[in-house]
């Protein structure tokens, strides 16, 4: 295997490990607990839930991969801080909205080529990404792995 391809592979297995990860712990959450805070004073489950779609959202733009699929949850989500705004989704529907997200991004990631993994992401100029090549889409996923990891390891705190 070609070391480009060995290093997709290495950062999607643990992207997809850890969508695993979070979605084992949301199947034991119930939907109250999702409302609890993870500490008092603290986000709740179901704001920590929905701003890992809205954020996983922005990278479909960042990666060149089409629009938001979900661009009311920017507000509510990443905008404000939790409990501003009293309407959001409930936990039944972000769950849906988070699983159909997931589905989506494996549909995009499989027809993704290794080249394609390493060139700009839409945030950079192509004079920027000429001086650093690292800030490429391959890159996204290995921010936005660490991210999800964050918010599982306080998601866990509910259980």
């Amino acid at each position: 295997m070609i070391t480009t391809d060995l290093c997709v592979k290495m950062v999607l297995d643990r992207w997809n490990g850890s969508i695993e990860n979070l979605n084992k712990h949301l199947t034991v959450l119930s939907d109250e607990q999702l409302l609890k805070e993870i500490a008092p004073g603290k986000n709740r489950g179901i704001y920590l839930l929905g701003h890992l779609i809205a954020v996983h959202d922005d990278m479909l733009r960042l990666l060149d991969m089409g629009e938001k699929m979900f661009p009311e949850l920017y507000e509510p989500f990443i905008k404000q801080a939790d409990k501003v705004v009293t309407q959001i989704p409930s936990a039944a529907e972000l769950r849906a909205m988070w699983a159909k997200q997931n589905n989506m991004f494996q549909e995009k990631f499989a027809k993704t080529t290794t080249d394609e993994w390493f060139s700009k992401h839409t945030a950079v100029s192509e004079e920027d990404f000429s001086k650093e090549p690292h800030r490429n889409k391959l890159n996204i996923m290995i921010t936005r792995t660490s991210h999800l990891q964050y918010h599982t390891g306080q998601l866990v705190l509910l259980n």
